[in-house]
């Protein structure tokens, strides 16, 4: 059997996904990348290597997410792809009606809007993390909830209070404020559900032609008050996928198929082998110009493997030695 594997790293967690010839999922993975993205993407390929039956062949791998250059080169990655491209991949090969992505990660969010199965139009938030997933995980922290009850509580709110989602910082002081008057933690939870709702609408969407069907992925779509909101503030359903957390990854494994199956060639993808591969990066400062580019250098046992960052191509372009295997 040949499967095809996908990656995506972001800034709070890393996402693995491998699919089927057919493109059916059959493993996924879901880790924090803290701040470690290699050697957390290592820690991940050796959990599923393990987890794979014997006889499976990975035939293309893809990767995707902030540091989707970086793991690409460590890994072999037949395709590199942004996330905009990535979840669309996902959210189409699941539902080809869908016409509005939603995805909030741990620290940026995005809209996609989609026609007959073309994204037409995208959006990014990446300014303010009001409404991401590290701001919910710090607001259920600070009222001792686990993020985990987060939703279940905006749903069993009665009166949901209004507060300013507008800014993180405004928020939090809203809640505070909201505590101190004596309001239920359920309804200043949906309260938060809703005002970050309207923060995401009134930025993200901003300007968006919204129509359903609505996918909504990503790690905080797990929060079942945040899709409330949503269905509340637009007036009809919206869907949570089941594996909303790996979407991204998901839809890199998919476009690596697709690729693969296009081109009819041998995958770069270094194998399993590879988690155990010392990998190390650093970074220098060319002199060569008043430019002073920062470039960044890649080793994989003890070789160069990549250099970018340069504007003019001088270290970029120049031969590196790819170790075998």
């Amino acid at each position: 059997m040949e499967a095809y594997l996908g990656i995506d790293v972001g800034s709070v967690s890393t996402n693995l996904a491998l699919v089927d010839e057919d493109g059916r999922v059959c493993e996924t993975l879901y880790l924090r990348t803290q701040g470690k993205p290699v050697q957390v993407v290592q820690e991940g390929l050796r959990t599923l290597g393990q987890a794979v039956p014997a006889g499976v062949r990975v035939a293309g791998a893809g990767s995707t997410g902030s540091a989707r250059q970086l793991v690409g080169v460590v890994i072999g990655a037949d395709v590199v792809k942004n996330e905009i491209t990535a979840h669309a991949v996902a959210a189409l090969h699941l539902a080809p009606d869908v016409r509005t992505v939603f995805e909030i990660g741990g620290q940026d969010s995005k809209i996609i809007i989609l026609r007959d199965g073309i994204v037409v139009d995208f959006a990014m938030n990446t300014v303010c993390a009001a409404g991401t997933g590290s701001f919910l995980d710090h607001q259920a922290s600070r009222l001792g909830v686990p993020i985990e009850r987060f939703g279940d509580l905006a749903l069993a709110a009665r009166n949901p209070v209004r507060i300013a989602g507008r800014c993180g910082v405004f928020a939090e002081s809203d809640m505070i404020h909201k505590q101190q008057e004596g309001h239920r933690l359920e309804d200043i939870i949906a309260g938060l559900c809703e005002a970050l709702v309207r923060n995401y609408l009134n930025n993200v969407g901003k300007g968006k032609d919204i129509r359903p069907p609505v996918y909504f992925q990503g790690g905080v779509a797990a929060n079942a008050g945040l899709r409330w909101a949503f269905e509340r503030a637009l007036g009809y359903p919206v869907t949570v996928p089941e594996h909303h957390k790996v979407m991204g990854a998901i839809g890199a494994a998919l476009l690596a198929r697709e690729a693969m199956l296009r081109d009819r060639r041998e995958t770069s993808f270094r194998g399993w082998a590879v988690s155990e591969v010392e990998c190390t990066t650093g970074s220098f400062e060319c002199q060569g110009c008043p430019n002073r580019c920062e470039v960044v250098q890649v080793w994989l046992a003890g070789e160069i493997i990549a250099r970018w960052g340069d504007r003019c191509g001088k270290w970029s372009n120049l031969p590196v030695a790819l170790p075998a295997g």
